[in-house]
């Protein structure tokens, strides 16, 4: 193939790739619903003005760094509420995934099942291939897990006007949540 013909090739595939755009603090927050862990529809219109909205992004339900990150959100989950914060998480585990992290390990917020990665495209946020993995709990039984996708680890506060006040990708899993308060203080001031 001679080099002009490989980069129109290049070109024709590159177009009909759907890339996201990363969005930016003080970029309106896109619009978006999935399905809860309860199996019901869930809309970011419902939620956005309310207060302050936190969407973390996280790759797998009862693995070693997501599930230190959802603990911490958990624990500091009291303090948050306070300060009139809602935490959602997301991933591309399915809604069964999603119900049996809640359980064995005491969720107290809403995580979103994001199968195809639409949320995640719409905030930016890098895909990677699903897995399907079996998961042993400490009763013996084994389950076997399926994830659509996976998110890299992102969090976006979502201020009271709909607007990104806050972004970071994550490197410290279990301190997320208390570097989501300080985010949130910061904006007061």
């Amino acid at each position: 193939m001679k080099p002009l013909a490989i980069v129109l090739a290049l070109f024709v595939i590159g177009f009909g790739m759907k890339s996201a755009r990363a969005i930016d603090v003080g970029d309106k927050a896109p619009s978006f619903e999935g399905t809860d862990d309860q199996g019901h529809s869930w809309k970011s219109a419902d939620h956005v003005g309310r207060g302050v909205l936190v969407v973390y992004f996280y790759p797998a339900d009862l693995t070693g760094g997501c599930t230190r990150q959802a603990c911490g959100f958990r624990d500091e989950l009291p303090t948050l509420t306070g300060r009139g914060i809602e935490v959602v998480g997301v991933s591309g585990d399915s809604v069964e995934n999603h119900q049996l992290f809640k359980q064995v390990k005491n969720l107290n917020f809403t995580l979103l099942a994001d199968e195809k990665g639409e949320i995640a495209k719409a905030f930016g946020v890098p895909l990677g291939k699903g897995n399907i993995f079996k998961y042993k709990a400490s009763d013996g039984e084994t389950h076997v897990l399926k994830r659509g996708v996976t998110a890299q680890r992102w969090t976006f506060v979502i201020d009271k006007e709909g607007k990104i006040a806050h972004k970071t990708k994550v490197t410290d899993p279990a301190g997320d949540a208390k570097a989501v308060a300080a985010a949130v203080d910061a904006l007061k001031k």
